[in-house]
């Protein structure tokens, strides 16, 4: 390692220990660990210090955020059962099949007036790089008790798949769009082996991890510690064999991860008399409260644990999901360094009105429009719908969707990536700051209205065991 590379080592490790030492404080105010990190990306980046560049460390970046991206489609996939879209008058159903392609749609219209010398595919794709959101961003509009359990669950569930519903859409933009390496092979070779066979090498890959490691644990055969990296191991087996067949390995990995914990399940709770798929029982997809993927919290914000009753018994005390979940969060949380040093920092050196008119209505038109056609005839209250439609950042899927567009030697790049780094910037910062200003109005809003008599869709299901169901927490808070 040179001594520029090893300075450079040192100054990440010393920001990331001094947010973690700090973190608990920090998780009382809006600053949240995205932005510190973006922070400190952009003042070692270009326009800072210069010692993290995309020409010079292209590579490194690129595996550091393609792995996070890659585990953290695993572990949201894991969780996944029907009864979470089917749950709140089908809210998070509602937000992921009519909100998501509408918002895609969106983006894709918007560019065409404000971002002139880019093509049809070009609008294409930045619409679909900026549909993904992330919720960690301002994670106490999902983890505060003051909001109703039936938004919270559909903000999480949401946040945890839509990343992975875009990759069809992205990867088919980008082979339809000349001049890219996904072009050469057309839309319909791209579509077999990014879509069709990507997605049964994860499904195939899930099931015998997961059929594998039932049979470990019933047998004693492994570790606590080793069960961990098991699963850290199928989601990287999935990764490689389908980029090894020329395929998408973050398909792969997304199918592989559904497979997983439906297997994981079912074998887990063989016999037990309840399908597994309505019933929380393995403790491999169930998370408690994670310290890698959400900022720590006052207790009153704790996601409750699932009953020892619900869970079957480890007797090595440990989750087999924890050391992929742990490793996932906090590569997603460095992603956002290389981020402001590699996208945001260059960026900001180019700002003009389109840039900022584009990043400011991608953030309110293009997502809270959709959520209010999503919406119609929920029964959800105006306050409600604003609610969800305002908090859809946009955070780590979006991070690495516009760095594989500078990896396929996109044409017109260098606009789509500073329009791309400008939205996502201006969202943790805005996020993260009006997160809990937004959410105590909200929540007095919701106690005024229950106070008052007002029978509220919203509240219905708000006791409901969030606790049993994880999705969208990402980044340590």
């Amino acid at each position: 390692m040179s001594g520029g590379s090893a300075w450079t080592g040192a100054a990440v490790a010393a920001v990331t220990i001094g947010y973690g030492l700090f973190s608990r404080r920090l998780a009382s105010t809006p600053v949240s660990a995205p932005m510190v990190f973006a922070a400190f990306g952009v003042l070692i980046g270009p326009i800072g210090l210069d010692v993290l560049d995309l020409g010079h460390d292209a590579g490194p970046v690129l595996t550091l955020v393609e792995a996070a991206l890659a585990l953290l489609l695993f572990t949201d996939a894991m969780t996944v059962r029907r009864r979470d879209l089917r749950a709140d008058g089908y809210l998070p159903l509602r937000l992921l099949a009519i909100g998501l392609p509408l918002s895609i749609a969106a983006g894709w219209l918007l560019a065409w007036p404000l971002l002139p010398g880019l093509t049809l595919w070009e609008f294409a794709l930045l619409g679909a790089v900026l549909a993904p959101t992330d919720i960690a961003l301002g994670k106490t509009a999902s983890s505060s008790p003051r909001v109703p359990g039936p938004v919270r669950h559909g903000l999480e569930v949401e946040s945890g798949l839509n990343d992975g519903l875009v990759l069809p859409f992205f990867v088919m933009f980008l082979a339809a769009l000349p001049g890219t390496l996904a072009s050469e092979e057309g839309v319909g070779g791209v579509f077999w082996r990014a879509i069709v066979v990507s997605g049964a090498v994860g499904l195939a890959l899930g099931v015998v991890g997961a059929r594998l490691l039932t049979l470990a644990r019933a047998r004693g055969w492994a570790t606590g510690a080793w069960q961990q990296v098991v699963v850290l191991a199928v989601a990287f087996c999935a990764y490689s064999v389908a980029t090894a067949l020329d395929g998408s390995g973050f398909i792969a990995t997304w199918t592989g991860g559904f497979a997983f914990g439906v297997t994981l399940r079912r074998t887990a709770s063989a016999g037990g008399g309840r399908a597994a798929e309505e019933r929380p029982s393995d403790p491999a997809v169930e998370r408690p409260s994670d310290p890698a993927r959400e900022r720590p919290a006052d207790p009153a914000e704790e996601r409750p644990a699932a009953p020892a009753a619900e869970r079957p018994s480890d007797p090595a005390g440990e989750r087999p999901a924890d050391l992929a979940e742990n490793l996932g969060g906090l590569l997603g949380t460095l992603s956002f360094l290389a981020f402001g040093a590699v996208l945001l920092g260059p960026a900001l050196e180019h700002l003009d009105w389109r840039i900022i008119t584009y990043a400011v209505l991608s953030l309110t038109v293009v997502r809270m429009l959709p959520v209010a056609l999503a919406l119609v005839g929920s029964g959800l209250r105006l306050p409600t719908v604003a609610y969800v439609g305002w908090f859809g950042p946009r955070g780590l899927a979006s991070v690495v969707f516009g760095l594989l567009l500078v990896e396929e030697h996109v044409p017109g790049i260098e606009l789509l990536g500073q329009v791309i780094a400008v939205t996502i910037g201006l969202s943790i910062l805005l996020h993260g700051v009006s997160a809990p200003s937004f959410t105590d109005r909200y929540g007095n809003w919701f106690d005024a209205a229950q106070a008052g008599g007002a029978d509220l869709r919203e509240a219905r299901g708000t006791a409901e065991g969030l606790g049993k169901r994880r999705g969208g927490q990402r980044r340590l808070r």
